[in-house]
């Protein structure tokens, strides 16, 4: 058979196309076993209604066909209807009467969402600022060397590290520099990197028990428990943990405090036991890991800085854009002790692979061009306003439920009664509110008679989005307890 040779009528000119995968059958000619093979393509449902095929030419091409053998058989599937051909938008499959079999598997719908969330923990997801962030990642990508698009350092970006030092130094008091700055995909990562893994940095063999403060997040408690390590609870008052319990646990290296922002409490460490926690840690040896989770946003105090600064051979400061950005990100970062670093850097292997090496020089950009200080202030405002809304709405139809923790942050504590929590709970939960009991942060092994258990809601008032934020609030308060 002669090879036609010029443009097929249905084809954009040109032999490039989209890639297309196609078993031939291995009996009858070529063109019938092209028709099979794309039958039983469009049948099974692997090539959906409107997929664009490649020009026949690019198809014949990639099977070793003849150039007619694949026209032919595109036409033929064209008036099987099959296949539909317009003139300068090639080929596609055609809308088909035939269903896919129902035996093909299919994913289960996902569970719908809570009516109204205050769930502690998130931004609003509506506030990431898409522009802005597109804008600095088309000018990272621009000037970007072309080394950063092979195999990432894992110590991370170095024009990250840079912006970092510079960043955390003005806004947050800590004293470093990029050589001391590793980045990972957020908090857990960390955690992971200093406990756990084949090479932890903090082997319990080594560090013994964890001190950790009596209220906090129970997957952190559970990724140490997964690592071998004990932790310790401290209990904690309005002036956060009482670090002065540390010289009871002799065995005791570490410790894991929020010194900015009690989780989920809220209290900042009060400055005494800020300077006591560092003294404690030159005197023992040891280590404080702080987790700075959301120390940008605060509203009615001066802002606390890092403990880090105080002494940065004896604290670990970890940080992220999960509170100030998005969690979707998955970068966070590590501020270390000197001789740390080799250390982290061992735990992590040669090569990074968590964080995207763009999203680093794109966050880089970002910060060096003051658009994250610009989000961050923004977002301040708003929060503000919500607290100052969710505030006035307890205040006008609860007023008897005390509202704590409301400084700085993204959440608020509401505390109940005694022995109400968990029917309030049900409660939210009927009327499709969801909101974290206190309960659930507290730690199991505490000593009731050291901290007695408390009742209360942590009510997350960054998640829902502007328009959503008004009846989630009214729906809080038609679930609280009237006063007794």
């Amino acid at each position: 058979m002669t090879e036609t040779r010029g443009t097929h009528p249905s084809e954009p000119a040109g032999p490039t196309g989209n890639d297309l995968h196609l078993d031939l059958p291995a009996t009858g000619g070529r063109r019938a076993a092209l028709m099979t093979a794309l039958r039983e393509a469009i049948r099974s449902g692997r090539l959906a209604p409107g997929t664009r095929l490649p020009p026949y030419r690019a198809l014949a091409t990639d099977l070793g066909l003849a150039r007619n053998t694949a026209a032919e058989a595109y036409a033929e599937l064209v008036a099987e209807g099959w296949l539909t051909a317009r003139q300068g938008s090639g080929t596609t499959v055609a809308e088909r009467a035939e269903p896919v079999p129902p035996a093909r598997a299919r994913r289960p719908s996902p569970r719908p969402g809570p009516r109204h969330d205050l769930r502690q923990g998130q931004p609003d997801a509506s506030s990431f600022p898409r522009t802005g962030w597109l804008a600095a990642a088309r000018r990272a990508l621009t000037v970007a060397p072309n080394e950063a698009f092979g195999p990432g350092d894992p110590q991370g970006r170095h024009e990250l590290r840079t912006v970092l030092a510079d960043y955390l130094a003005r806004a947050r008091g800590v004293r470093t520099d990029p050589d001391r700055i590793v980045i990972c995909s957020g908090f857990a990562h960390a955690l992971r990197l200093l406990f756990d893994g084949a090479r932890p940095v903090l082997p319990p063999a080594e560090n013994g028990p964890l001190a950790v403060e009596a209220y906090g997040l129970g997957f952190h408690r559970g990724l140490l428990a997964a690592a071998g390590v004990t932790a310790v609870p401290l209990p904690i008052d309005e002036q956060g943990a009482l670090v002065d319990e540390l010289a009871r646990h002799r065995d005791v290296r570490t410790a894991l405090l929020t010194p900015a922002h009690q989780f989920p409490t809220g209290g900042p460490l009060h400055p005494g036991r800020r300077a006591a926690v560092v003294d404690w840690a030159r005197g023992r040896g040891g280590l404080i890991l702080e987790d700075d989770y959301d120390g940008e946003f605060r509203y009615d105090r001066q802002p606390v800085g890092a403990v880090q600064g105080l002494d940065p051979e004896r604290v670990v400061y970890l940080g992220s854009t999960s509170k100030s950005l998005t969690p979707a990100l998955r970068l966070g970062w590590m501020v270390l002790p000197d001789h740390l670093v080799d250390r982290v850097l061992a735990a992590k292997g040669e090569r990074e692979g968590w964080a995207s090496a763009l999203d680093q020089l794109t966050l880089a950009e970002f910060i060096d061009s003051g658009g994250y200080d610009r989000h961050v202030r923004r977002m301040r405002r708003r929060y503000r306003d919500r607290r100052d809304q969710l505030v006035a709405a307890l205040a006008a139809s609860a007023p008897h439920v005390e509202v704590s923790g409301i400084a700085a942050g993204l959440h608020a504590v509401l505390r109940l009664e005694p022995g109400t929590e968990r029917s309030v709970l049900k409660a939210a939960a009927y009327r499709g509110l969801a909101v974290d009991g206190l309960a659930d942060f507290r730690h199991p092994e505490i000593d009731p008679a050291a901290m007695p258990a408390v009742d209360g809601l942590v009510v997350g008032y960054a998640t829902p989005p502007d328009h959503a934020y008004a009846a989630a609030v009214e729906a809080l308060c038609a679930i609280l307890p009237p006063s007794v």
